[in-house]
C-alpha cells in the first residue's frame, strides 16, 4: 500500500513537471528561435523572453542568442534574477475627469464643453511586443445634454404637400424637445438635384420654372442652406414658409450631395460640439458615386465644403459621394442621421441604414404630418445605443473590446463595441485591450482615438513602444571588448557593426568560410568539425540549435549535449536528475546511470514497521525477498503458507462461540490476539482501517458460517473482529410442503376432470350434428314405387269448345 501511494505521488509529480516544462519549452522555443543578437531583439521576440546581461553567463560553444530565453529557463541556467532584462508595459491616465452627474432643471448651467460623458479622456500606454495593456472606459448619458438638429428636405415637386406641414415644424418641435433638453437648436436646408442634363431640363424656360405653366416653382438647385442653427422656432417657421417647390426630371434625387455639404460645412452652418442630428426627408431614392457620369461628371467628390452664399456651387463639377465616403464624413463630424422617408422607399433606406452606423429610418406619412413624432422616436432609438469606434490603427497595433452593459449583458468581438437600451443617467463600461505586435520602423510613438459614434467626446490613447532594454543606455560604443571597437558592448554582449560577426565581433563576413580557421574547431585526432554538431565561425564552434529548444549542444567542440543520457520509464535520467555532457547527475536519494535507483527505504516499510517484513532487503526502493516463499511489495505474501483464515479458524471458534477443535485448549493456544465481537457483517472493519487485514468466512461442524477479520495494528498486535451470531442453514418446513403436495394433487385431479368433461361435450356435439345431417338427407321419391296408381281420373267433355246452334 505504501509503495503504491508513493508511485502515485511520483507520477503526479512527473505530470506536473511535464506541464511546467512544456510551457517553459514553448516560451523558450519562441525566444531561442528568434536568434536574438541583442537585448532589443530578445524582448521583441515575446513577452516571456528575457535577456541575461551577465557577461559570464554563456557556456563554451554557446552563441550570443543563448542569452535570450524564457525567464524561468534563464533562472534555471543560473542567471541571477537582477541580471535579467525584462521590461514590462505600463499605463497612466493624465486626463481622468469623472463623468458628469447632471440633472435637468438644476441650478447649474454648464457649457457643453464642461459636460463629460466618457472617462478617461487621455491614456498613455507603454507597450511591449506581445504584452497587452488593458484599461476600462466608462460612458454615461448625461441628462439635459444640448442638441443641434438640421432638417434637410427634398423640395422636388412631389414634396409639395409635405412643405406645408414643415412650415410649422419649428415651434412645434421646439415645444416637444423641451421634454428632452433645455438647450435645443434647429437649422434647415433643402435639395433637389444637380443642375445639368439629364437630371433637370436645361431649357431656359424650365430653368426658370421647372413645373407646369400654372404652377410657380423656384429654379432647380443642388443644395441650399436656408437657416443656420437657431433656437428661435418662429424664425424657422418664417424662413421655411418662404420656400418654394422646385422640380427635376428623374426620380432619384441628389440628396447625397446635400448630406455631404451639411456634414463638412460645420463652421458655416454653426454646428456645436453637442449631439448632432441630421433629419433627411424625402419621398424618392438617391443618386450615388458613378451616377454623375450620366451628366458628364467624372471627378470623384472631394468631401470638402463648397458653400457660396449658402448654395452648393460645385454640383456640376464633382460626382455624387459614395456611401462609404458619407459614412466617413458623418462619423468624423459626429452626426447621427435620421431618414424620414415614405413607405414606398422604406426597404431601400433600411438597407442604407445597415451601412451607416448610428442611423435610423422612420416612415414619413404622405404629407409629413407625423414628422415630429418620427424625429423624437428616432432620437430616442439612436441615443439608447452607444457604439465605440477608433480611428485607423497603426499596422503594429491591434485592439479588442469587451462591453459590460445593463442587466449583466456582456459582449465580445464586434458586440464588445456597443451597448443597447441605455437610458439617460445609465452608466456602462468597456474593457479595451491594446496589443503591439511589432516595433515601428522608426520607433516613434502613435496615437489612437476612441469615441462613441454620434458624440463629440473621445479618448486619446498615446502609445509608446518598448523596443530597447534599459541596459541599452549604458552601452559602450566602439568598445575595445568587441575586437578593437568593432561593436558596442551593451547588456553583457557585443552588438556588432554591420559586416562584423562573432561573439566579440572578431570576424568580418569575408573571413567566415576561411579553411585556416577550421583547425581550431576540431578535437585532437578527429576530422569532425565541431563534432558535426555545429559550425566553425571565426575559429570557434557555434553549436547547432535543435528543433526542441530545451535540447542543447555545448562544449568547446560541441561534443556535449543534455539529451543523450540513459533513460528510465522513457525519461532522461528517469526524471530524477540532470543530463550534463551525456552523463546523469542524479538528484538526492537517487543513483544509477539513469537515476532510476531510489535510495529511500520508505516504500519498503511494511505495516508492522519492519523493512520488507524482515524477510528481504530494500534495493532501489523495492523489496528483494530473501525467503523464496514470500512475495509482494513488502514480502508479506506467502502463496504456499497456510492461509490466515484457516490458521486462526479454530481459535476464533473457541473464543467467540466456545466450540471447535481447540475448545479444551483455548486459553493456552488462543490468547495471542484480542477479540472484538460485532453485531453483523457490515460492522466488520473495512479495507484500509487496519494494515495486513484479512476477511475470513469459515464453516463449523454444524455447517454454520461465521465471519471474522484478522489484522495487525501499528504495534504489531493481532486484532480479531468476529460477528456474534453464525449463519446456520435452517431445516425444511414440513407443513407448507405437505399442503403444497395435497393442493397440487387436488388441482391436477380437477384439471383432469375438467379436461375429460370438455372432451365429452365436444364428442356429444359432434354426434348430434351428424344425426341432424342424416335426418335432413332422408327423403322419399314417390316416382320410384312401381305399384303406385294415382286416384285421380281425367275426362274430357266432347262438346266443350263448340259454338251454339251448330
Amino acid at each position: 500500500m505504501a509503495q503504491a501511494n508513493f508511485k502515485f505521488l511520483i507520477w503526479i509529480g512527473l505530470l506536473n513537471c511535464f506541464v511546467v516544462c512544456g510551457s517553459a519549452q514553448q516560451g523558450g522555443s519562441n525566444c531561442i528561435k528568434a536568434n536574438a543578437k541583442s537585448c532589443a531583439d530578445c524582448i521583441q521576440a515575446g513577452p516571456n523572453c528575457g535577456w541575461c546581461k551577465n557577461a559570464t553567463f554563456l557556456q563554451e560553444g554557446e552563441s550570443t542568442s543563448a542569452q535570450c530565453d524564457d525567464l524561468e529557463v534563464l533562472k534555471t541556467k543560473g542567471c541571477p534574477p537582477d541580471e535579467i532584462e525584462n521590461p514590462r508595459g505600463s499605463q497612466a491616465m493624465p486626463k481622468n475627469k469623472e463623468v458628469t452627474n447632471r440633472v435637468k432643471g438644476a441650478a447649474e448651467n454648464l457649457k457643453p464643453e464642461d459636460i463629460t460623458q466618457i472617462q478617461p479622456q487621455q491614456v498613455q500606454l507603454k507597450l511591449r511586443i506581445g504584452e497587452p495593456q488593458t484599461f476600462s472606459l466608462k460612458f454615461k448619458r448625461a441628462e439635459d445634454y444640448p442638441i443641434d438638429l438640421y432638417y434637410l428636405m427634398d423640395l422636388s415637386y412631389s414634396m409639395k404637400d409635405d412643405l406645408e406641414n414643415v412650415k410649422s415644424l419649428g415651434t412645434s418641435l421646439m415645444s416637444k424637445m423641451k421634454n428632452i433638453t433645455s438647450d435645443f437648436r434647429i437649422g434647415f436646408g433643402s435639395f433637389v438635384e444637380k443642375t445639368v442634363m439629364p437630371y433637370i431640363s436645361t431649357t431656359p424656360a424650365k430653368l426658370k420654372n421647372p413645373c407646369t405653366v400654372d404652377l410657380n416653382c423656384t429654379s432647380p438647385f443642388s443644395y441650399r442652406n436656408v437657416l443656420n442653427f437657431t433656437s428661435d422656432g418662429n424664425l424657422f417657421n418664417k424662413l421655411v414658409g418662404d420656400q418654394q417647390i422646385s422640380g427635376n426630371l428623374d426620380s432619384p434625387e441628389g440628396g447625397f450631395d446635400a448630406i455631404m455639404q451639411v456634414a463638412v460645412c460645420g463652421s458655416k452652418l454653426g454646428w456645436r460640439n453637442v449631439t448632432r442630428l441630421l433629419v433627411f426627408s424625402t419621398d424618392a431614392g438617391f443618386h450615388f458615386a458613378g451616377d454623375g457620369k450620366l451628366g458628364g461628371i467624372v471627378l470623384p467628390n472631394d468631401g470638402r465644403c463648397h458653400l457660396d452664399n449658402n448654395m452648393y456651387t460645385m454640383s456640376h463639377y464633382y460626382d455624387y459621394p459614395s456611401i462609404a465616403h458619407l459614412v466617413q464624413k458623418l462619423s468624423d463630424n459626429n452626426i447621427q442621421i435620421i431618414f424620414a422617408v415614405t413607405q414606398e422607399f422604406q426597404p431601400v433606406y433600411k438597407e442604407l441604414k445597415n451601412l451607416i452606423p448610428k442611423s435610423a429610418v422612420g416612415t414619413l406619412s404622405s404629407n409629413s404630418s407625423n414628422v415630429i413624432q418620427l424625429i423624437i422616436d428616432a432620437y430616442n432609438s439612436l441615443s439608447s445605443e452607444v457604439i465605440l469606434e477608433n480611428n485607423k490603427l497603426p499596422k503594429e497595433v491591434t485592439i479588442e473590446y469587451k462591453s459590460f452593459c445593463k442587466n449583466g449583458v456582456n459582449g465580445t468581438g464586434d458586440e464588445g463595441r456597443k451597448c443597447s437600451n441605455i437610458s439617460i443617467g445609465d452608466e456602462v463600461s468597456f474593457e479595451i485591450k491594446v496589443t503591439a505586435n511589432q516595433c515601428p520602423e522608426k520607433g516613434q510613438g502613435e496615437t489612437i482615438k476612441i469615441k462613441p459614434l454620434g458624440f463629440t467626446e473621445e479618448v486619446e490613447i498615446n502609445l509608446e513602444f518598448i523596443c530597447e532594454c534599459e541596459c541599452h543606455k549604458d552601452g559602450i560604443p566602439d568598445s575595445p571588448i568587441c575586437f578593437f571597437g568593432n561593436g558596442t558592448f551593451e547588456c553583457g554582449a557585443c552588438r556588432c557593426k554591420p559586416g562584423r560577426i562573432g561573439k566579440l565581433c572578431e570576424c568580418s563576413m569575408d573571413e567566415v568560410n576561411s579553411e585556416d580557421m577550421s583547425g581550431t574547431c576540431r578535437p585532437a585526432n578527429s576530422s569532425e568539425i565541431c563534432s558535426n554538431n555545429g559550425e566553425c565561425i571565426c575559429g570557434q564552434c557555434v553549436c547547432r540549435k535543435r528543433e526542441n529548444a530545451n535540447e542543447i549542444y555545448s562544449g568547446r567542440f560541441c561534443e556535449c549535449d543534455n539529451f543523450n543520457c540513459d533513460r528510465s520509464d522513457g525519461l532522461i535520467c528517469g526524471g530524477h536528475g540532470e543530463c550534463k555532457c551525456r552523463e546523469c547527475e542524479c538528484a538526492e536519494n537517487y543513483t544509477g546511470s539513469a537515476c532510476d535507483c531510489y535510495m529511500d527505504t520508505t516504500p519498503c516499510v511494511a505495516g508492522n514497521g519492519q523493512i520488507c517484513n524482515g524477510r528481504g532487503i530494500c534495493k532501489c526502493g523495492v523489496c528483494n525477498c530473501t525467503d523464496p516463499k514470500f512475495t509482494g511489495p513488502t514480502c508479506e505474501l506467502c502463496p504456499t503458507c497456510p492461509g490466515v483464515c484457516a490458521e486462526h479458524k479454530d481459535c476464533v471458534q473457541c473464543r467467540a462461540f466456545n466450540r471447535g477443535g481447540k475448545k479444551d485448549t483455548c486459553e493456552e493456544e488462543c490468547s495471542h490476539f484480542s477479540l472484538t465481537p460485532v453485531d453483523h457483517r457490515e460492522k466488520l472493519p473495512q479495507p484500509g482501517d487496519y494494515k495486513a487485514q484479512s476477511h475470513c468466512k469459515e464453516k463449523d461442524i454444524d455447517d454454520c458460517w461465521f465471519y471474522f477479520t484478522y489484522s495487525v495494528d501499528s504495534n504489531n498486535n493481532a486484532i480479531v473482529h468476529v460477528v456474534k451470531t453464525p449463519e446456520c442453514p435452517t431445516g425444511p418446513d414440513i407443513i407448507p410442503i405437505v399442503a403444497g403436495v395435497v393442493a397440487g394433487i387436488v388441482l391436477i385431479g380437477l384439471a383432469l376432470l375438467l379436461i375429460w368433461k370438455l372432451l365429452m361435450i365436444i364428442h356429444d356435439r359432434r354426434e348430434f350434428a351428424k344425426f341432424e345431417k342424416e335426418k335432413m338427407n332422408a327423403k322419399w321419391d314417390t316416382q320410384e314405387n312401381p305399384i303406385y296408381k294415382s286416384p285421380i281420373n281425367n275426362f274430357k267433355n266432347p262438346n266443350y269448345g263448340r259454338k251454339a246452334g251448330l
